[in-house]
């Protein structure tokens, strides 16, 4: 099997995806981290509802490879509390932490795998850098849309909620950000940006 849930709670890797907890955020573009790690989780047989490292979290084996899925359910600018909490925890070093997030540059659906890099304005990502004091962690960027303008509240902007259209291109992408991930699990996270950075 390529997936089995893993009893034994052991993980060498940490899959998290961002977000804000509650019923008031469900659907909005920031939490299209959370979003997609939902649907990693029902692909894997994983059930993120272990309360624990201020976050959800379950494990899993995905293709032989034991991994903490985890729902910080610290608020987006404190996700670092939670990322840090549970990969200190395991012993998995920044490069072994994947992150799932928004991103406001790209069309809805559309993205952006990086194996490093600075947090590009995203909070969730500033405070996961410095909790882990590295940059050096694979992410994968997924497009929520752009302001519609630019004096509209960026705030506003992410806590808002997607257009049916918006959410469509959105969940399309789902199955990719599944393959991308195994792909990074894998050693392959080249190959990852080669087929699904477009």
């Amino acid at each position: 099997m390529l997936f089995r849930s893993n009893a034994s709670g052991g993980a060498e890797w940490l899959i998290a995806g961002l977000g804000n907890p509650g019923p008031k955020y469900d659907g909005t573009r920031h939490n299209a981290g959370f979003m997609a790690l939902d649907y990693l989780a029902g692909e894997w047989g994983a059930r993120v509802t272990r309360a624990k490292f201020e976050g959800l979290y379950d494990t899993v084996t995905v293709d032989g490879r034991k991994a903490a899925l985890l729902k910080p359910q610290t608020f987006m600018n404190l996700s670092g509390h939670s990322v840090g909490a549970l990969a200190d925890f395991f012993k998995i070093p920044p490069q072994r932490v994947i992150v799932l997030c928004d991103d406001v540059t790209q069309a809805p659906g559309k993205l952006r795998i990086r194996p490093s890099g600075s947090a590009g304005g995203h909070n969730g990502l500033k405070d996961i850098i410095a909790c882990l004091g590295s940059q050096e962690f694979p992410r994968v960027r997924i497009g929520v849309g752009e302001k519609p303008h630019p004096d509209y509240d960026l705030a506003d902007w992410v806590l808002g909620r997607f257009s049916a259209e918006d959410r469509k291109a959105l969940e399309s992408r789902f199955a990719d950000i599944g393959d991308a991930v195994r792909l990074i699990l894998d050693g392959r996270l080249g190959e990852a940006q080669n087929r699904y950075n477009r």
